[in-house]
Order: C-alpha cells, then sequence, then structure tokens
C-alpha cells in the first residue's frame, strides 16, 4: 500500500545536523527537479523581499520564512517525519508508533511537497516554506512542474493499493492514471448530524490522519480499495462507496463520522 499525503503549511525548525543531500533523498528520479527547484527558491529569497513575498503568497507575519528559504541549502537537515507538524501528523502521530508500525510507515507514506515533489518521511530535509500552489520563476507553476517530473517516477513505486488523501492542490503534482487509477482510492470525510451530511474541513485532516494511524498500528496490508474498505470497517471506521474507479478515475470513499473533535 502507498498513502500519498500533503504537506503542512507549519513545520518544525530545521535540525542541527548535515544540510539536505538531494542525491540521497528517496525517488532519485526526482534529483535534478528537485535541484531546480531549490535553486529557484533561494534565488527568489535571496532577492528583492517584497518580490518573495508575493510570489510566496506570505502574510507581513510569515516574512521570516523568507530568509529562511534564503538559508536552504545550509540549513540542517532532520527526518520529514519531525519536519511535518500539523493536525494531519499530529493525529498520525508517527513519533508514538512502535517500531513495527513506524517500519510500516516509513515504507508506505510518501508525502507530497512544492519543494521536493515527494519524500518518504525518513528523508531528511529542512524546514521550508513553497506551497505546491506557488508559481516560482522562472519554473511556472510548481503543480504542473511536478506533474511533469513524476510522470514516469510515481508509477514505479505505486505497484499495488494506493490510498490518496492529498489536498487539491497537492493532487495536482501527480495524477495516477490508466491501470494505477483503477486501484488508486481517495476519502472524503463526512459529518452527520440530524440526518443531515457535511463536508468537514480542519477535522477532515484530522480524521485522515486517524485512519492511516489505524492502518498501521494494526498492520492493515489492504490490496485492493475493496480490501480498503473491509479493513477500515474492522477498524470501526464508518465507510462507504460513492464512486469505482475506472481507468480514468480513481475509487472514492466517503468517510462519516458523528462527532468531529
Amino acid at each position: 500500500m502507498l498513502v500519498l499525503l500533503p504537506p503542512s503549511e507549519g513545520k518544525a525548525a530545521s535540525g542541527d545536523g548535515e544540510p539536505v543531500a538531494l542525491d540521497r533523498l528517496s525517488l532519485p528520479g526526482l534529483t535534478a527537479a528537485r535541484g531546480a527547484v531549490l535553486d529557484a527558491l533561494v534565488g527568489l529569497c535571496r532577492g528583492d523581499e517584497d518580490t518573495a513575498a508575493e510570489v510566496l503568497g506570505l502574510t507581513p507575519g510569515l516574512r521570516g520564512e523568507i530568509a529562511k528559504n534564503a538559508g536552504l541549502p545550509a540549513a540542517g537537515a532532520r527526518p520529514a517525519a519531525e519536519v511535518y507538524t500539523g493536525v494531519l501528523f499530529d493525529n498520525l502521530g508517527l513519533a508514538t508508533l512502535d517500531a513495527a508500525a513506524y517500519d510500516r510507515a516509513e515504507r508506505s507514506l510518501l508525502v507530497f511537497s512544492g519543494l521536493w515533489g515527494a519524500v518518504r518521511i525518513s528523508d531528511r530535509i529542512p524546514s521550508y516554506r513553497c506551497s505546491m500552489g506557488v508559481k516560482l520563476p522562472p519554473l511556472g507553476a510548481l503543480g504542473a512542474y511536478w506533474r511533469s517530473a513524476t510522470a514516469t517516477v510515481l508509477p514505479e513505486v505505486a505497484d499495488g493499493l494506493v490510498l490518496d488523501l492529498r489536498s487539491s492542490a497537492y493532487a495536482a503534482a501527480w495524477k495516477p492514471a490508466g491501470e494505477v487509477a483503477s486501484r488508486t482510492a481517495t476519502v472524503r470525510v463526512l459529518q452527520e448530524r440530524d440526518g443531515k451530511r457535511t463536508v468537514v474541513s480542519h477535522f477532515n485532516k484530522a480524521t485522515k490522519g486517524r485512519i492511516v494511524r489505524d492502518l498501521l498500528v494494526a498492520g492493515a496490508e489492504p490490496k485492493t480499495p475493496d480490501e480498503l474498505m473491509d479493513a477500515l470497517l474492522a477498524l470501526g471506521h464508518h465507510v462507504e462507496l460513492a464512486a469505482e474507479g475506472t481507468a480514468r478515475r480513481p475509487w472514492q470513499l466517503d468517510v462519516v463520522v458523528t462527532e468531529v473533535h
């Protein structure tokens, strides 16, 4: 099973160790593209601050991110599992998994990134600020840029069930197609209250984090979307099939919650 996750906007501080080594990151087919985005981002942030803030969509309170990006080549790197924070990762709780579950997380989780394309949780990276929605000179829209770079790399590692939990901005970086799409499942989180169902936002991330954690802790290894539904039902989640997958679109599953917390 391959689980596709979005990153978090908030990130822990960079570490005290060695800087990122692009040639040591997983998915080596993305190395050249990563180098180009890193050079473009650092160049932008070492230039005019107002321009960098506009391109990156930074509010005045986040202007310190520009200097952080400018220093990325020398910044200490740490495992991506320690860099990404936020609601989804808080509920996933990587640091509290036992050894077996953490090993499964290292093998199955892939975090998408405007800067790195996609990384494993064991990849050592510095803290950065660059969302997938950015149009980064001279590369342009990062979603489209990474879509080209991932077109041949991602299908090589997506050799089983793909559980796609990314937000729309990060889903733009790679869209499973053909045979891969037919064994890919996306998840929508709905809250049911007084007989009515609504899409939740903040708690969408929390629920997705819990789903992944439950699968990892249980040692579940579903091979198809049908087996994924069975596994989630067995773990106590209310799951319904919204649409079966085809060669053009993934399976769509609804997870229904009655309480959001």
